[in-house]
């Protein structure tokens, strides 16, 4: 496995794939696949449901097996393997990552530092189903006592791309009367964009971030705060239209959540 002093870069395999992307450069799509009649079929995969279609990207067999040198070189099975083992691979801040286990439905049985993660994982899932089923039932109403009816991420990368991808793909099951939008950027033109049209007594926010420190999103989380106090909300309201999806506790509880 490379070493920070001997990196990825250095290895055989990353030159070798240097000299086929430079080969693949001037290479026209439709040669590829005259050259290769079985290209279309070869160059797929399906899995859980999945099917990923790669023939129509500038790879041949050689530049395959040149990644495939990669990974091995990079020893991206051994730190798959890690990973799934609970192991604290996120050297900056000592924790595991252990991201599939929250879709764990077939009991796996992940575990960090020899304690398993899914009663934890369970433990979540039904604090969401049940905000969920309140805010279903109408139990969950703005400052005024009006029922919600829009849902504002606030949140960036992974806390936006993700949420937004699963959003929008389960569009034809969203509830008739509720409408979800998403904000990342820190520009304020995003943020007065979705806003615009929404009924402050009407909109919470999901403010999605692990430290509860990401800059871009705090700014966004205190314009909302500022739009919902313009409109006649006070400080003890906050907890009506704010939730936190995060693990700094204290941080979310100081700004109302």
């Amino acid at each position: 496995m490379p070493t920070q002093a001997n990196g990825i870069e250095m290895t055989p395999a990353w030159r070798e794939l240097g000299l086929r992307a430079e080969a693949l450069r001037s290479v026209r799509m439709r040669d590829l696949f005259a050259a290769d009649k079985g290209r279309a079929r070869r160059f797929t995969l399906e899995a859980a449901g999945i099917y990923l279609d790669y023939s129509k990207n500038k790879l041949d067999a050689a530049a395959i097996t040149t990644l495939l040198d990669l990974a091995a070189a990079a020893d991206l099975k051994g730190a798959i393997a890690r990973m799934a083992a609970g192991e604290k691979i996120n050297a900056t801040e000592g924790r595991a990552v252990l991201h599939m286990a929250l879709r764990d439905f077939g009991q796996v049985g992940f575990s960090v530092d020899g304690a398993p993660v899914a009663p934890a994982v369970e433990a979540e899932r039904r604090r969401m189903q049940a905000v969920c089923a309140r805010m279903d039932a109408g139990e969950l109403r703005g400052f005024s006592g009006e029922r919600i009816e829009a849902i504002v991420n606030i949140g960036i990368g992974g806390s936006d791309l993700g949420p937004l991808m699963a959003v929008e793909a389960l569009r034809p099951y969203w509830a008739r009367d509720r409408r979800v939008y998403f904000v990342s950027n820190v520009d304020g033109q995003h943020l007065s964009a979705t806003l615009e049209g929404l009924d402050p007594r009407r909109t919470i926010f999901l403010v999605a971030s692990k430290t509860f420190t990401t800059e871009e999103t705090m700014t966004n989380a205190r314009s909302a705060r500022d739009w919902l106090i313009a409109a006649g909300a006070g400080e003890a309201d906050m907890a009506r239209h704010f939730f936190a999806l995060s693990t700094n506790i204290a941080a979310a509880t100081a700004f109302g959540v």
